[in-house]
């Protein structure tokens, strides 16, 4: 078999580079708050997020003794065919699950299924393992409730960025609790190395996420922190979705290398000029890439 970077991407992406051009033609490439104050500053001056209508129902749900709010968004006119656990981004010290709204309700109405965010307490201070915590009660959560609340047996999970990496745990975690209730995964340019150890982790080694995120953690190669160590065996298909201008394109190109060589189903999906974050973006790309993720979860059986 001939592999290379090119057999990742859809010929029909190659359409669409030069529409996405012109928005990053206008755009300065950033990085995040390289420090605890900076990253209090960046968070005064942030807006609110935009609401969503009909606004999603707030809950707090509870599981093995812990509790995490989550915010629930149900298709608008017709049954719920499914449910979808969705893990926001932002580094793992900003976002939240309120922000994610629009487009959790444009999903949600889109292919009919339940679509519910968990609001997971952030770095720095709330460090590793806070955040895994609290996804793997909202997790264990659904596990217990999706068939009798939503009428799906079991669920989908999708992350970007930071949350991609917090869903790759959480699906190690619930794998080895022995609950197969996950069937099917989507993540989009998640970090999994937050160890800086491998070629691809030393790229944002001087990262402040890095440490904000794993504290006092000795060992950041734990597979619970950095997902690339772990043991990924016995896990649900993964839709991985990276631009090739991403500086974690090569963690994610491992990452999925890690997943094949554990016997996981990958449909890995490469995005032409497309830098980190860029499903965020107005662009076609970025339009394009959520009309796949639309299509691959509304062709999965939750």
């Amino acid at each position: 078999m001939k592999l290379g970077l090119s057999t990742l991407i859809d010929p029909r992406l190659r359409l669409l580079v030069e529409g996405s051009r012109a928005f990053y033609a206008n755009r300065t490439p950033g990085r995040g708050p390289s420090s605890h104050e900076k990253l209090h500053a960046v968070r005064a001056e942030l807006a609110g997020p935009a609401s969503a209508e009909p606004p999603p129902v707030q809950e707090l749900v509870t599981a093995n003794g812990r509790s995490v709010p989550v915010r629930i968004h149900a298709p608008v006119d017709r049954p719920s065919t499914g449910v979808l656990l969705e893990i926001h981004g932002g580094g793992f010290y900003m976002g939240s699950a309120a922000g994610s709204d629009i487009r959790n309700r444009k999903l949600a109405d889109a292919i009919g299924v339940t679509v519910a965010s968990v609001d997971y307490r952030l770095a720095p201070e709330h460090p590793w393992p806070a955040a895994p915590d609290d996804c793997e009660t909202a997790a264990l959560w659904l596990a217990e409730h999706a068939s009798e609340r939503f009428g799906a047996a079991k669920f989908s999970v999708m992350g970007n960025s930071a949350g991609a990496t917090l869903a790759a745990t959480t699906l190690v975690r619930l794998r080895d609790r022995g609950i197969s209730a996950v069937d099917t995964v989507v993540l989009q340019f998640g970090t999994y190395d937050l160890s800086a150890q491998t070629p691809a982790g030393r790229l944002i080694s001087d990262e402040y996420f890095l440490e904000a995120y794993a504290g006092t953690a000795p060992d950041r190669t734990h597979p619970d922190l950095s997902p690339i160590y772990a043991n990924l065996e016995h896990l649900p298909p993964v839709l991985m979705i990276v631009g090739d201008k991403d500086i974690l394109l090569h963690d994610n190109l491992a990452m999925a290398a890690r997943l094949i060589a554990h016997g996981v189903d990958v449909d890995l999906r490469l995005f032409p000029e497309a830098p980190h974050g860029f499903t965020s973006h107005p662009t076609p790309m970025a339009s394009a890439a959520l009309d796949d993720i639309e299509a691959w979860l509304s062709a999965s059986p939750s």
